[in-house]
């Protein structure tokens, strides 16, 4: 648990303060004198006797007792630092800005250590080293700018980047957001991301604590417990957003299949950040924006009424929200005629809603309440409000800062005017509101946070399998493919239904097993991975005379010691498989077969274990699912069966987690049976 020290301290000791505010210990210092702290503030420096009015300490060792600590001091003298306040001056709280190791060297990585090891001694909390400090409600404990207005309710930011988190704070304060703490983590020796997010959940108070959690990334170390504190804070009505950067870098990855050739290292994270129900994000302005959202009331539907008063960008935003998947819906009727006999004339209530350069804030008061009362399809109302400049707009701002307020559902102002009403827009925030610069990223911003679903259940699904069967094939494999034979019983101790086959090791067997399963047949070779390109795979066979020339044309192919004969079945081709990644687990992936995968790669992905709403979810994020539910007269795919392959899956890798690569690939779905044509299956102990 994260000290209290850190969080509440009554005293806080400057080590390396000076009035050099071009320095980090200077500035940290300034801020700190300049935040308001009601605590006692001391410094040291052996060089100055006064430092920005304090008296300052020549060591640290005559400290008197003191409960955090802020360090900017080379790195090599900080663990004796470290030491003499966490044993003799009882310091529970440490904030090392101070560069200089793990990130540089080997030696800085054993002084970082060393620290870490003296303060898990005396149960105290370290940020850093190599960060910008932490600041909360009862302190300023940066040496950045800018330093954001804080709140109670405030959104709770946690930051891998000192720089990143300053560039994330400029793109959020002129919005109006406010911040409840800001956590700059650096090189996380002792607190990391994942440390800070579980301290929020274990400490949330439904009546104190902030709503809105912003993340900046650059790795994950511990994706279970992100997921599972990211996932309890949103079902206790909290809302995420978060970057993770460093997700494009070319990894080795074997492409003997085409899960393994989809997954990538970005594809974990993306799961991830799905199951959890966190908003993902891939800009600074992106993530600004959304957490000024997060202010708002949630969006309960998919349709916006646009309100303008310049066609421009109420264009844009129409573009912007149908391209992401909301509505625009016209609007007409009774009501749309009374509202327009309450305009100028030339206005539009169609939808966008255009009431002119020269419209009162009277008038928009009329929109605003129709959409709120009168328009029963439309479910938010977003207002586009600037100025030329040549009057103000105090009553429309003020009429706004009301209706955000009073009405039921959420009114999203965009305010574009950032010069001609820079006053206008200042005091709108002071009054506690966050706004929108940019209709395009509203939009964007608006759209991501509507279809991100909400955390996947907790709950253990029975899982309907034969663990012992499955572990016999796994306990007593080796390394690399499996065996036919031991795909198909993990198949079939998966419950997953499969194609009649049989194993031939003679033109004869070949022929009398195709017989016994009535033509036509397919036929394909045992050994290779890669079947099709040494055209091991012959489909459509209907004669005994063609299956022994098959046979005897295949078994001359290199590296072949035995054909597979099937029963040919039709139906619409699917795609399930699976790769291990690391930390996150087992990724699950799944679609339609054929040319969709293999040219659009259209694939959705979820993490181990997938429940089964996860699963239909999978399957409607698909481009091809009006495939999927049958287009052009054309039958479609019964849901459930994949849904329930799909759970299966799941199912087998969390009982094989040894399993590191796993294909099946095609599936063939004809009405509610879907049945595994071919299967291939990687051991990594």
């Amino acid at each position: 648990m994260i000290s209290d020290k850190l969080l509440n301290p009554k005293t806080i000791a400057v080590i390396g303060g000076s009035d050099d505010v071009t320095k980090a210990g200077g500035k940290v210092l300034k801020n700190l004198l300049g935040c308001g702290f009601t605590g006692e503030i001391f410094v040291v420096n052996p060089k100055a006797r006064v430092v920005q009015g304090i008296s300052s300490f020549p060591d640290v060792s005559m400290l008197p007792q003191t409960d955090m600590a802020v360090i900017a001091v080379a790195a090599r003298f900080c663990p004796d630092i470290v030491r003499t306040l966490a044993n003799e001056k009882k310091t529970g709280g440490f904030i090392i800005l101070s560069a200089g190791f793990s990130e540089e060297s080997k030696e800085g990585a054993a002084l970082e250590h060393e620290i870490v090891d003296i303060i898990n001694s005396t149960g105290g909390t370290l940020i850093g080293p190599n960060c910008i400090g932490f600041l909360n409600i009862n302190y300023y404990g940066v040496f950045t700018e800018p330093l954001p207005p804080l709140s109670p309710t405030g959104v709770d930011f946690i930051s891998g980047s000192g720089a990143t988190a300053v560039f994330i704070m400029e793109a959020a304060i002129p919005g109006g957001l406010r911040f409840s703490s800001v956590w700059s983590v650096g090189n996380s020796a002792q607190t990391g991301v994942e440390d800070v997010l579980e301290h929020l959940d274990l400490t949330f108070d439904p009546e104190k604590s902030s709503r809105i959690k912003l993340l900046y990334a650059e790795s994950i170390s511990d994706p279970a417990r992100l997921l599972r504190h990211a996932s309890s804070l949103i079902r206790k009505g909290c809302r995420i957003a978060a970057i993770k950067a460093g997700t494009s870098e070319a990894g080795s990855r074997a492409a003997s299949s085409h899960t393994g050739a989809m997954a990538s290292p970005d594809s974990a994270v993306e799961a991830l950040f799905r199951k959890a129900g966190i908003v993902r994000c891939f800009s600074r302005t992106e993530l600004a924006t959304v957490a000024s959202l997060f202010t708002y009331k949630p969006l309960t539907g998919n349709r916006i009424a646009v309100v303008t008063h310049a066609g421009g960008p109420a264009v844009m935003l129409t573009d912007a929200l149908s391209e992401g998947g909301l509505s625009v819906p016209g609007i007409s009727g009774e009501a749309a005629a009374r509202l327009l006999t309450k305009l100028y004339p030339g206005s539009s209530v169609a939808n966008p809603i255009d009431f002119l350069a020269t419209g009162t804030a009277e008038q928009l008061e009329h929109i605003i309440e129709a959409c709120e009362n009168e328009f029963k399809d439309i479910d938010a109302v977003a207002v586009i409000f600037g100025s030329p400049g040549l009057f103000p707009v105090d009553d429309v701002y003020d009429l706004l800062h009301n209706k955000i307020r009073t009405c039921r559902k959420p009114v999203y102002p965009i305010m574009p005017s950032v010069m001609n009403v820079k006053r206008e827009i200042a005091d709108f925030a002071a009054k506690g509101n966050t706004m929108f610069f940019d209709e395009v990223l509203f939009a964007r911003a608006l759209c991501r946070i509507f279809y991100t679903p909400q955390p996947a259940s907790d709950e253990q699904r029975r899982q309907e399998i034969d663990y012992s069967r499955v572990r016999s094939v796994i306990d007593h494999a080796d390394n690399g493919y499996l065996t036919p034979g031991k795909v198909t019983e993990l198949l079939d101790a998966a419950g997953i239904a499969r194609v009649p086959e049989a194993l031939v090791l003679s033109a004869g067997e070949a022929a009398a097993e195709a017989q016994r399963m009535g033509f036509p047949v397919v036929m394909k070779v045992v050994g290779p991975v890669h079947k099709s390109d040494i055209g091991g795979v012959t489909l459509n066979i209907g004669s005994d005379e063609q299956v022994r020339e098959e046979f005897s044309r295949m078994l001359a192919l290199p590296d072949v010691s035995a054909v597979m004969i099937q029963k040919m079945i039709s139906g619409r081709e699917l795609f399930c498989g699976a790769t291990r990644e690391g930390r996150f687990g087992h990724l699950v992936m799944a679609g339609m077969g054929g040319i969709f995968i293999e040219v659009f790669r259209d694939v959705a992905k979820a993490l181990v274990p997938v429940t089964e709403k996860e699963a239909f979810e999978m399957i409607k994020s698909l481009k091809s699912y009006k495939i999927i539910k049958g287009i052009r007269g054309a039958s479609g795919v019964d849901e459930k069966s994949f849904a329930r392959v799909i759970t299966s899956l799941s199912d087998l890798l969390s009982t094989a987690p040894e399993i590191a690569e796993m294909d099946i690939n095609p599936l063939l779905a004809e009405g509610e049976n879907i049945i595994a044509v071919d299967a291939r299956v990687r051991i990594e102990k």
